[in-house]
């Protein structure tokens, strides 16, 4: 990824569609609906700049306009590019008759996320009759040392980064027991490169249990994680361990990307 200063040299690099891509971008699960003064705060674009690329992209229906608030917010066409990714996802592809088969055989939630920076996005989900909407709404993104699909993915990394992202990268608290404390979650992350999978409680949602394991390619790069989400009500961390977890891990083994 490059920086600000790399794309100022960058002469194939287009400002005005950078910063049209960032009204696009300030939206999310907890601001689904901005009006133009909170895009201007959240883009940091001069007030008739995002007036003008916001109106555009509604222009383009990229955008819905509240005509009464005069309030933005994602239109239908938005999934287009969704679609899209997912139709070029080689991984997505690769992976879906085995995610189809483990969801069959547990009963329960399944999901694969890849990794994008320091975070991890899920690409595709499988719910049960259990599941709530932000459990399976395809895109959510998550920071990685939150998630045990992106502590999964990183235990597969060189300790150098293990131990860079451990100290530095960004967490966020999602419910009372996300865990805050980045010793913790450096142990969890080597416990789970001694044992091949990943477990977690109520980290990204509350009464959740969860169990990872990383999709790696032929040469060992983490590309991915499968990670089944179980309801603590009904399950134990010890249950999912001695259930589950060799399940998940078989699962994420038989997929392997050449590249």
């Amino acid at each position: 990824m490059t920086d600000a200063k790399d794309r100022q040299q960058d002469t194939l690099f287009v400002a005005s569609l950078e910063k049209g891509m960032r009204i696009l971008e300030a939206f999310s699960e907890d601001k689904s609906e901005l009006g133009l003064a909170e895009l201007v705060k959240i883009t940091g674009l001069e007030k008739s700049a995002a007036q003008r690329y916001a109106n555009t992209l509604y222009e383009l229906n990229y955008l819905e306009k509240n005509p009464e608030t005069r309030r933005f917010r994602p239109a239908v066409k938005y999934l287009e590019m969704a679609y899209s990714y997912l139709w070029s996802d080689y991984l997505a592809q690769l992976a879906m008759p085995r995610l189809i088969d483990l969801s069959r055989q547990t009963s329960q939630t399944i999901n694969m996320a890849e990794p994008t920076g320091t975070d991890i996005i899920y690409v595709v989900r499988m719910p049960n009759h259990r599941t709530n909407f932000g459990a399976s709404a395809v895109g959510r993104r998550v920071p990685a040392l939150v998630a045990s699909s992106g502590r999964v993915i990183l235990s597969r990394q060189s300790d150098d980064v293990i131990r860079d992202a451990a100290a530095n990268w960004p967490i966020r608290r999602y419910t009372q027991r996300t865990t805050m404390d980045r010793d913790v979650i450096y142990e969890n992350i080597l416990m789970a490169r001694e044992k091949g999978y990943c477990l977690t409680q109520g980290q990204a949602l509350p009464d959740e249990i969860n169990v990872a394991a990383a999709i790696c390619t032929i040469e060992g790069t983490p590309v991915g994680a499968i990670h089944c989400s179980l309801p603590s009500i009904r399950w134990t961390i010890e249950r999912a361990e001695a259930e589950i977890a060799p399940l998940i891990v078989e699962a994420a083994q038989s997929i392997v990307p050449s590249k």
